[in-house]
């Protein structure tokens, strides 16, 4: 019991002793600016900011970064000592951001980053052999796909057997399409949907997808709205309705029979 206290006793010690900096080594500011002098030029380097404490004996000064493109930047260089020693050794420099730091905008992969406008005539976007949304056409009903499946033995079957297409959706790529679309422009939330006067399910500018999306999606064939040639669910909408019609009383009403003018200029003449 008695060991635990102590042990407990020295964590406490030591998390103390690294909350405040060490007397030594906060005061080196001369030795931290001179080391930073060393490798960056004066004039990128601007006033003293501080210290803080980083561990026992490990404390880290801060510069204003006066680097053209990079405000709100500081220069850090940390410094340590031996233990008893009243020497300060520098341990790194770099150059970090602060709170109001200009950042570069957090790094996406190329696949991420792409979108459908972003391929122009000529441009090729390879898919994976693995790709999860992909299948062989020949396992596209099937529940489970074993992930290390030999492709180049789908492509000799394919050959051979003449399967069609090499692979298919996958469960997972109908359900990230489904998604997609749903959420997209053409799902049931868009702003034009909600003001719509019925739903494509009813309308008969609709042309319904075969296998499992067949049941939700369709492809608009209305040359005149705005979903024409693009896959929308049945539960969104547009004014272009097909049976969006005016009734009756609200039709424009049929012209009279016109009135034709018999008198001439002879006619005129004779008044």
């Amino acid at each position: 019991m008695r060991g635990r206290q102590a042990v407990g006793d020295n964590a406490r010690m030591a998390t103390t002793r690294s909350s405040k900096p060490d007397t030594v080594l906060a005061e080196a500011v001369d030795t931290a600016r001179t080391a930073l002098l060393e490798v960056v030029d004066a004039l990128e380097v601007g006033e003293h900011e501080g210290a803080r404490a980083e561990g026992e004996r490990l404390v880290t000064h801060g510069f204003a970064a006066t680097r053209p493109g990079y405000r709100g930047w500081r220069w850090s260089v940390t410094l340590t000592r031996a233990s008893r020693s009243k020497l300060a050794t520098v341990n790194e420099i770099v150059l970090l951001p602060g709170a109001d730091a200009v950042l570069a905008p957090e790094w996406l992969p190329w696949r991420d980053r792409i979108r459908p406008d972003d391929l122009g005539p000529g441009d090729l976007l390879l898919t994976d052999q693995d790709d999860a949304r992909l299948v062989p056409g020949w396992l596209a009903n099937e529940p489970d796909i074993d992930p290390g499946l030999d492709l180049d033995i789908v492509h000799e079957l394919k050959t051979e057997l003449d399967l069609g297409r090499p692979r298919v959706l996958s469960a997972e790529g109908r359900e990230e399409a489904a998604e997609r679309w749903l959420t997209g422009s053409h799902g049931p939330d868009a702003p034009v949907a909600r003001s719509a006067p019925a739903t494509c399910a009813t309308c008969g500018f609709v042309v319904r997808l075969t296998g499992p999306l067949g049941t939700v999606f369709g492809v608009c064939a209305n040359a005149s709205a705005p979903d024409d040639g693009r896959v929308v669910s049945f539960d969104h909408g547009c004014g272009a309705h097909s049976e969006a019609q005016l009734a009756k009383t609200s039709q424009p009403q049929p012209l009279p029979e016109p009135a034709f003018d018999t008198i001439g200029y002879d006619d005129i003449e004779r008044f």
